[in-house]
């Protein structure tokens, strides 16, 4: 039923009908759910105070509004949401083992480990691995999340670990918590002789958080002044107890430089895993799980790590893996060495997609091909929507009038391109949380993974100026060229937090000067002369500082000020012109303001650009 809406304008009741919308979706998607003209829609958001076109994407409070003017039930769906309703429309089941108890067999605890900077998380795997990360790391800080499956003996049988490493950085803190969710068991490393730090605790609320089981590994027990005790004493407070105490935490002291005790510290995640989880998967479905970390490799293509928490992932299945998909064409172990199939818990690298995907996404083996590319083209889809609803500014009349009268809000935009997807998302995730006032704000819009290319200069030159931040990858040939030619801004780093410095440096730059008043003098009239064509000018003795011309002036009168606003326009010195005159000294001053009196003070000033914190 067509029925006036705002300002009189037609279009359907929904006499509150629910209608479900995905997130990012415009008018358009609206109109076609209700049978109506997208253009009547645009004429009501304008009548609601809403500026916002026919294909732009709306915000979740503005789909409402225009919801209840209509009289519909706008049920905005989540990402998660959308994409289960997606799986479902094929027959796909994600999160779920098939089958009963029967098909269920054990498999491998998947462990992270988490601990403060310079800690010795990385040195202990490197220890249980028996592989050197270290060196090749940016600045010694861990930058990506590598995964590794390492076997132990525990009462005489073969056991198998997966261990994923987690960087140190606080800026990292989006891709520990993502560690923290794809795992089974906690490593928290904590230096014998540092005790518990700020990320120490952070790295317990992420577990905590998750539901997973911790096991202390205190290290650098070699070092002087080292005391395994005080950890101990330290953690109590955070709820991990000793089993020497009387509690259910198990402690480790360990030596990664000496590989002191590394054996203990692997059977103690055997023995907590067996005793506090009961870790079993169905080996026989097709594979699900999640991307470690993901990169484009210059000869092999998109490649990621990913980790099977269920099924068996074999070479030449269909895979689709957030917005990418494709046929495994080959798999790694992390020693290089080619493997045919991966059941759960085994972390392998994937040779085949078609794009790179995003640290975290789930993935999952599907009947065919054509199956793999529609369920990547609606995530695709869905998620341009999303970016495009982040990246746009939304603009009521009301703000509109307002930038008008006070100057458009300055804001510094961003394209972020890295070498890995971990990468890429932690350095958002810091920059958005630079705070400099509400005078500037930063945007990103957009960002990925490989080299700075000719599209993301077109995108810096369609947006008027955006930076261009390279997180450990340069520019292609023809994107350096016209970058030169055009001069557009590209900034290129290998440590996280000297990206994070400058662009807040940059935004601090963006701010309006800030102003302040500085005296520089004060004189008394004592005469009053009358020249012609210029007035009354104020014989004056300068009591304090200086007076200059063409400095600001005010007058005040008795302790109140009378004039201000002034400028010393003329200053002599009996015959002579003068630039300035100190104190002691008798001058002319003439301020271009006639009602003044014996007695009067002048004050001279000037207004200078304060520096931003």
């Amino acid at each position: 039923m067509q029925a006036p809406a705002a300002g009189g304008i037609s279009a359907p009741r929904g006499n509150g009908r629910a209608i479900r919308l995905p997130q990012g979706a415009t008018l358009t998607d609206f109109a076609e759910r209700i049978g109506a003209n997208p253009a009547s829609l645009v004429a009501i958001m304008m009548h609601l105070g809403k500026m916002v076109t026919a294909t732009q994407s709306v915000d979740t409070d503005d789909l409402q509004l225009l919801g209840a003017e209509l009289d519909f039930d706008v049920q905005v769906v989540s990402p998660e949401d959308e994409d289960r309703a997606l799986l479902e429309s094929f027959d796909i089941e994600y999160g779920e083992d098939e089958g009963g108890e029967e098909h269920l067999v054990a498999r491998p605890p998947v462990v992270t480990v988490m601990g403060h900077v310079d800690h010795g998380k990385t040195r202990l795997l490197d220890a249980i691995r028996n592989a050197n990360v270290v060196a090749g790391e940016a600045g010694g800080i861990t930058q990506h999340i590598g995964a590794y499956q390492v076997e132990t003996e525990v009462d005489g049988e073969e056991r198998k670990i997966t261990f994923i490493d987690t960087p140190g950085h606080e800026a990292f803190t989006a891709m520990r918590a993502r560690g923290a969710d794809t795992t089974d068991l906690v490593v928290l490393v904590v230096a014998a002789d540092d005790g518990v730090k700020p990320q120490t605790t952070e790295a317990i609320d992420h577990a905590t958080a998750a539901g997973v089981p911790i096991v202390v590994a205190v290290n650098k027990i070699d070092k002087e002044g080292a005391d395994p005790q005080r950890v101990r004493a330290q953690l109590t407070e955070y709820g991990l107890v000793a089993e020497e105490y009387g509690g259910d935490t198990q402690f480790v002291d360990v030596s990664a430089r000496e590989g002191i005790n590394i054996d203990g510290l692997l059977e103690s995640i055997v023995l907590t895993a067996d005793a506090a989880l009961d870790l079993k998967a169905n080996p026989d479905m097709p594979a699900q799980g999640s991307a470690i970390e993901a990169h484009l490799d210059k000869g092999r293509g998109a490649v990621a790590t990913v980790l099977v928490q269920r099924g068996t992932l074999r070479v030449g299945d269909s895979i689709v893996c957030g917005v990418a998909h494709g046929r495994v064409r080959a798999m790694l172990d992390e020693n290089g060495n080619n493997l045919e199939e991966a059941g759960p818990s085994r972390p392998v690298l994937v040779l085949g997609l078609t794009a790179v995907p995003g640290a975290g996404d789930n993935f999952l083996v599907v009947d065919d091909d054509r199956v793999a590319r529609q369920i990547a083209d609606k995530r695709t889809a869905r998620k341009r929507n999303a970016e495009l609803l982040r990246s746009r500014k939304s603009s009521s009349l009301e703000e509109l009038f307002k930038d008008l009268e006070r100057g458009e809000r300055d804001e510094l935009l961003l394209i972020l391109k890295g070498d890995v997807s971990g990468s890429v998302e932690a350095l958002e995730d810091s920059l958005l949380k630079i705070d400099v006032g509400d005078e500037v704000s930063l945007r990103v819009i957009r960002r990925g993974v490989g080299a700075i290319t000719q599209d993301d200069v077109n995108l810096s030159l369609a947006s008027e100026g955006a930076v261009i931040i390279g997180f450990n990858v340069r520019p292609e040939r023809n994107a350096q060229e016209l970058a030169d030619r055009e001069g557009v801004d590209i900034r290129y780093y290998s440590v996280i937090y000297q990206a994070i410095e400058e662009v807040e440096a940059a935004l601090k730059g963006m701010l309006k000067p800030e102003f302040e008043e500085v005296q520089l003098g004060t004189a008394e009239i004592r005469e009053i002369f009358k020249v012609p064509r210029i007035g009354n000018v104020a014989g004056s003795m300068v009591t304090s500082g200086i007076i200059q011309r063409n400095a600001k002036a005010r007058i005040v009168r008795d302790g109140v000020v009378v004039s201000d606003n002034l400028t010393v326009s003329s200053l002599r010195r009996f015959k002579d012109d003068a630039t300035e005159v100190r104190e002691g000294f008798e001058c002319g001053i003439g301020v271009g303001y006639n009602d003044i009196k014996l007695g009067d003070v002048i004050e001279c000033f000037e207004m200078r650009e304060k520096p931003r914190a």
